[in-house]
Parts: structure tokens; C-alpha cells; sequence
């Protein structure tokens, strides 16, 4: 397995539907949200969560085989009791070794990360780097309240109460970026851009918790460069073509993507590009016709 040569920008566009994407929990778990322009906002973290997820649960990343994820919670026993583990106490489990953490974690290769050891740490400055996501679409969010199964305790005469915010409809849009020259630092494979792009996808389907029922991806596109340039906002060069008003807006139905700006931008820097690949859900209506695979600039 080779390291990354080629610089590789992505766009990916996912909808998520009566569901909370990113709650604050400094917030009461309300959705995070741009009050100035009325728009979802969600964080990289989220997205690195539902691939690592994807990459535990479907892909065999579970610590056997050689193969794990560094970031994921782990438990020890002491004296009868059991203990979720610190930093630390992941790093020894890999005997506080870059290299062997390197050969067996995808997401350290990936994304980077921290190793604390007992006095020094090591930073991992990882190749794959997201924006924050914003939605393209403006929305509002909905308190929900209901009441739960349980009282609050014995003697009590009443269940507890619970509340609950998501949104009705948006189409949430990431940046993303992998950067070849970090990637022959943290030693990033083909296989495992391969695997990124298989968990931004499938992980954003399989996310089916409570609160994340209902997100589906729309787009995915994969610019591969030839030098190392980026275009940049991507994101930002999208705009939906509506007759609603966009707090109105509640399924694929009710827009179309405008992609014209998008694909201006990348027919003007084609000496600079590779090859530009695109994942795309037949319901999402773009302005420009959009199909699974190559695209032709």
C-alpha cells in the first residue's frame, strides 16, 4: 500500500429530516445554529464520529486483526469495578508507539490525533481535514415535549418530562480537504482515502440513533488535483432554486441544486484537476446533469 500523491478536495452534501444533526450540549442538546442567517451548523467532529463509527461497526476496525480506532471509548476493571479509559491509558495499550499506532488505527492515519503519554505527548497533524458544515438552507429549530416512561424516583406520582429539538428539514453541506503532504507523514494509504469516502457515505446512511433517524446522503464529490492547489468553497459556490420559502422547505421535492457555479469554477482550473468523481442520490434535482462516476469537465 502506497501513501497519497495527489491532493483530493470533497463536497458532500447530506439531508436530515424531524432530527437533531450536532446537539450542544452546552446548549441543552439544541441543534448548533447560525441565529444570524437561520442556518444549521454542524461540527467536523460529528462527521469524524460517523465514520469512525462506520469503520468500527461495519469495517472490522474493532481491535482485532491488527486493525482499530484510537478515538473510541474503552473500558478497564479495577477491583470489581470497571472504568472507561483515559488517553494515557489508550496509548499503552498500543505500548505509547506512534509507529505502531500508525499501523493499526485508519483514523490516526486519517485524521490525526494526540498520543498523551506519561510526560511528554505526541501530535499526529492529520492529512484529512473537514470545515464546518453549514446548511444551504435556511430552518428553524422545533421544541418537542413529551413525557417519559419513568418516574424520577420511587414515590413519585408522575413520569418524568422530556424535551427535544431538531429541525424539520436541511441540506447540510462539508468542505473537506486531504492533503498529500501530511499524508506521508501519518502514512494515509489509498485504501484508506477509499475507506474515508465509503464511511462519509455509508457512515451518514447507518447512522440510525434516535435523534440522527433521517439524515440521507445527496452528493458526494472527489476533486483529484495534479499540483498541490485546492479551488476552496465549494459549499459556497452551491445555492438552492426554490418557489418556497426555504423555512418551508421539507424534502428533495421542493428544490433543485443549483451546481452552475461549481462547475464554472472547476471547467476554468481543468489543467489543474485529475479527475472529478461524483456519488449522487437520483432524488437530489441539480441544475446541470450530475451522474454516478467520472465527470466529464
Amino acid at each position: 500500500m502506497t501513501t497519497l500523491s495527489n491532493r483530493t478536495e470533497i463536497l458532500f452534501l447530506y439531508e436530515i429530516e424531524n432530527a437533531n444533526p450536532n446537539g450542544d450540549p452546552l446548549n441543552e442538546n439544541r441543534p448548533r445554529y447560525d441565529s444570524e442567517e437561520n442556518r444549521v451548523l454542524v461540527s467536523d467532529v460529528r462527521l469524524k464520529r460517523t465514520i469512525r463509527d462506520y469503520w468500527y461497526e461495519y469495517k472490522g476496525y474493532n481491535g482485532t486483526d491488527g486493525k482499530d480506532i484510537f478515538v473510541r471509548e474503552t473500558t478497564y476493571e479495577d477491583k470489581g469495578k470497571t472504568f472507561v479509559s483515559d488517553g494515557k491509558r489508550r496509548a499503552k495499550a498500543f505500548q505509547e508507539s506512534k509507529q505502531t499506532v500508525l499501523d493499526q488505527c485508519i483514523d490516526v492515519r486519517t485524521f490525526g490525533g494526540v498520543l498523551p503519554l506519561d510526560k511528554d505527548s505526541i501530535t499526529l497533524v492529520g492529512p484529512t481535514q473537514f470545515q464546518m458544515g453549514k446548511s444551504l438552507n435556511k430552518t428553524d429549530i422545533v421544541t418537542e415535549q413529551g413525557t417519559g416512561a419513568f418516574a424520577s424516583g420511587d414515590g413519585k406520582g408522575q413520569a418524568t418530562f422530556r424535551t427535544e429539538y431538531k429541525v424539520p428539514y436541511a441540506l447540510i453541506g462539508f468542505n473537506g480537504i486531504i492533503n498529500e503532504k501530511a499524508a506521508a507523514y501519518s502514512q494515509m494509504t489509498d485504501d484508506d482515502k477509499a475507506l474515508l469516502l465509503e464511511g462519509i457515505w455509508e457512515g451518514t446512511k447507518n447512522l440510525i440513533s434516535r435523534s440522527k433517524f433521517g439524515q440521507t446522503p445527496l452528493l458526494l464529490i472527489t476533486v483529484e488535483y495534479n499540483e498541490p492547489y485546492y479551488i476552496g468553497g465549494l459549499r459556497q459556490r452551491l445555492k438552492l432554486i426554490t418557489e418556497k420559502n426555504e423555512m418551508q422547505l421539507r424534502s428533495t421535492d421542493d428544490y433543485t441544486l443549483d451546481v452552475s457555479v461549481l462547475m464554472a469554477e472547476l471547467v476554468s482550473q481543468k489543467d489543474k484537476i485529475s479527475s472529478v468523481t461524483v456519488r449522487i442520490d437520483p432524488r437530489l434535482k441539480t441544475s446541470q446533469p450530475l451522474t454516478n462516476g467520472l465527470l466529464t469537465l
